[in-house]
């Protein structure tokens, strides 16, 4: 089925809806405008036409394009006035009965060659289109706001979709300046899908006690690059928006565990402190800006102990040239003396169940994640366990943050921070890759556009070795009995034999 661009349908004109006109217009197409509100297309026209002419004034498109574009919106007043529409799609309230009722208003007026597109993020396209003569034509067109800037669309096909209606709305989405990927209708598509490891994982280790919100912002930040941290994307999404995503996603995938949301938003979102636009989340703002609460001081120790590093200890050989480069004491016997700090650096367990494997003295051991290598991060994670000595953490803080960059030491996690979040990420991407909801590759794009993190999921598994990741995962496994950490069997077999995860396989 082939779409002719040259008149398209929007039903709804909120954010998304206006989003999506205004790509479509600036591609060529004409567009015509419907909303259930009165007044609300002509509104929408409007605050369209005033953008445009902001963008004239500040010399980014000419006053040419600005009144061509403009001349290309149409409100209308009925489902009828889009039956001469070649493609039409609803941006419309997130409920099935709404969309459904819609769909069958529209295939009773539009062109047996039209297609319909649902711009629907977390309902199934399939049972949107259940009721329909003709559900082959319709398609997910799932857009992200800001349109404009969010340049990334995922064409969804439904369980009896036409494949060349995917194959034509890919295509004119390019047409419109934003990158297609193709996914299966499954909960969340590839996007949020893809997210919910990144919120879920952080709420669980602040429901553990690990870190407050703020420490685990900036470890994320600094040591595995998010451009924000978990709790301050959630204050910008606003929990109102994302717990519900969450919820439903989870309960949509039949109770999930690696999707399995958190009461603290629950709480905080019944509680109206939902974020940034209310003033109130996870921080508070004031003019908008977050009021974060001061690093705690480095300590100020009279003498640093020798260090003595763990033989089992990742980045072993890494750990010994920093801690001389940070010129530490250090012995290199079978076992610590009873004044050296019992350094352990393991990939998924917790530092208590190290100092029982290993046999050390648990007042004198702490943690340090070496996932990431040191010379990549802008901060050092250190972990003690529930038997650390205050002198010990006090004097490896110091230490360790003696020449200047930061460090924040948490309680007993099995994974830190960075690694428990990063392996979960990586094990849900392997998992879409698994039940081949996407390609790997769209799977990487969807990410990186969609959510900006600093590489893809499966890229991310790459940077820090899937064998790591996986190892992660088995041993976060044990530590928590928790089939939330179950590696996927995607992942598990790149991982056992040491393949990128951006391998593809021969056809």
């Amino acid at each position: 089925m082939k779409i002719n661009y040259s008149n398209i349908g929007i039903v709804g004109t909120g954010a998304m809806g206006r989003g999506i006109a205004q790509i479509a217009a600036q591609a060529g197409s004409e567009v015509f405008l419907l909303d259930a509100n009165p007044g609300a297309a002509q509104a929408a026209q409007a605050a369209l036409r005033e953008q445009w002419e902001k963008l004239v004034a500040k010399g980014r498109i000419s006053a040419e394009q600005a009144s061509t574009q403009a001349a290309r919106l149409h409100p209308v007043a009925a489902v009828a006035d889009l039956a001469h529409c070649d493609l039409v799609v609803e941006a419309i309230v997130e409920r099935l009965d709404a969309k459904k009722a819609l769909f069958a208003d529209l295939e009773a007026v539009v062109r047996d060659d039209a297609v319909l597109a649902t711009n629907t993020s977390s309902l199934s396209v399939t049972a949107i289109g259940a009721g329909l003569k003709r559900p082959q034509r319709l398609a997910g067109f799932h857009f992200f706001n800001p349109v404009p800037l969010m340049k990334v669309v995922e064409v969804v096909a439904g369980l009896k979709t036409d494949p060349a209606v995917c194959a034509a709305l890919a295509a004119y989405a390019r047409d419109m300046g934003h990158t297609p990927v193709q996914a299966q209708d499954t909960p969340g598509f590839i996007v949020n899908h893809a997210g919910r490891g990144y919120g879920t994982e952080a709420l669980r280790i602040v429901g553990e006690g690990v870190a407050d919100f703020a420490t685990i912002d900036r470890i994320l930040r600094d040591q595995a690059g998010f451009r924000l941290g978990p709790f301050e994307l959630l204050d910008l999404t606003a929990l109102d928006v994302s717990h519900p995503v969450m919820e439903s996603i989870y309960r949509q995938y039949y109770d999930e565990p690696r999707f399995r949301p958190s009461v603290i938003t629950a709480q905080r979102l019944a509680g109206g402190v939902v974020g940034k636009k209310a003033g109130e989340g996870f921080y508070r703002y004031v003019d908008g800006t977050a009021q974060a609460p001061a690093e705690p001081p480095v300590p100020v120790v009279d003498a640093i102990p020798p260090v003595w590093v763990s033989p089992r200890a990742a980045r072993r050989a890494e750990l010994y040239q920093l801690l001389k480069d940070l010129g530490a004491a250090i012995e290199t016997g079978q076992s610590p003396s009873p004044q050296a700090i019992t350094l352990v650096a393991p990939l998924g367990f917790d530092i208590t169940t190290v100092a029982v494997v290993e046999r050390l003295d648990p007042a004198r051991t702490i943690g340090i994640d070496v996932l990431v290598e040191d010379a990549a991060t802008r901060r050092r994670v250190l972990a003690t366990n529930p038997a650390t000595r205050r002198d010990i953490r006090d004097a490896a803080h110091a230490l360790f943050a003696r020449d200047g960059k930061a460090v924040s030491v948490i309680r007993d996690s099995g994974g830190f921070v960075t690694q428990r979040v990063v392996a979960t990420i990586v094990n849900i991407a392997a998992d879409i890759c698994q039940q081949g909801i996407c390609s790997p590759r769209d799977l990487e794009t969807a990410v990186t556009l969609g959510l900006g993190y600093p590489l893809g999921p499966l890229a991310m598994g790459d940077r820090w070795g899937p064998t790591n990741i996986l190892e992660v995962l088995f041993n976060m496994q044990t530590v928590y009995g928790d089939p939330r950490y179950r590696p996927s069997p995607w992942l598990r077999r790149r991982g056992a034999i040491g393949l990128s995860l951006l391998h593809v396989e021969e056809e």
